[in-house]
C-alpha cells in the first residue's frame, strides 16, 4: 500500500513513512511495520492495517522494535527492497517524550517521579534510571535481538545451531 501510493505519485516526488523495524533475514535491509488506516464503506470507519516493507540499511542503523523514518527508493535495488532508512527516531528502550524532550515512565515524567520518591522517601526496591545502562551493552553475550533467530526443532549433537530458541512443550 505504501509501495502503491509511492508508485502512484510518480519518481519525482519521495514519500516519507514512519515505522517499527522487525526482525528480518535479510542482509543489508530491514523489515519495517508500516501501520495505515483503511477506510470500511460499509461501516464509515477507519482500520488500522500493517504493511510489511523493506527498507535498504548498510549502516545497520535500526534494530528490531526502533521506531525509523523510511523514504521510497526511486528505483527499486531488488524485488523486495524498495525504501531507504532515512534515521533512527525512537530507539527501543527509554521513551522520551516528543514535545518536552524528557524521558518518560508509563505517563509521568522521569523527573516527576524521581521528585516523588525525593519527598516521600526512596525505597532500597525502587529502580534507579540513572544508573541502567544503555541498550545493546550486552550485546552478543546476553542479548541476541541483533541475530537472526529461529526455532530449534530437533537436538543433534553435530549440529549446535547457535542462534536457536529451543521449542517449550
Amino acid at each position: 500500500m505504501a509501495a502503491k501510493a509511492a508508485s502512484k505519485v510518480g519518481n519525482t516526488a519521495l514519500r516519507y513513512f514512519l515505522g517499527t523495524c522487525v526482525p528480518s533475514s535479510k542482509q543489508n535491509a530491514a523489515k519495517v511495520r508500516v501501520p495505515q488506516l483503511q477506510f470500511d464503506d460499509y461501516v464509515h470507519m477507519y482500520f488500522k492495517e500493517n504493511e510489511f516493507v523493506y527498507a535498504h540499511d548498510p549502516k545497520k542503523l535500526c534494530k528490531t522494535g526502533d521506531v525509523i523514518l523510511i523514504k521510497t527508493l526511486r528505483q527499486k535495488l531488488t524485488r523486495l527492497i524498495t525504501h531507504e532508512v532515512v534515521e533512527v527516531i525512537y530507539p527501543l528502550g527509554d521513551v522520551v517524550d516528543p514535545v518536552t524532550g524528557k524521558e518518560i515512565i508509563g505517563y509521568r515524567y522521569r523527573e516527576d517521579v524521581e521528585e516523588v520518591s525525593k519527598l516521600y522517601g526512596k525505597t532500597d526496591s525502587t529502580f534507579d534510571y540513572s544508573k541502567a545502562p544503555r541498550r545493546g551493552r550486552l550485546e552478543g553475550t546476553r542479548d541476541f535481538t541483533h541475530k537472526k533467530m529461529y526455532l530449534k526443532y530437533y537436538d543433534n549433537p553435530d549440529d549446535p545451531q547457535p542462534d536457536s530458541v529451543p521449542i517449550v512443550t
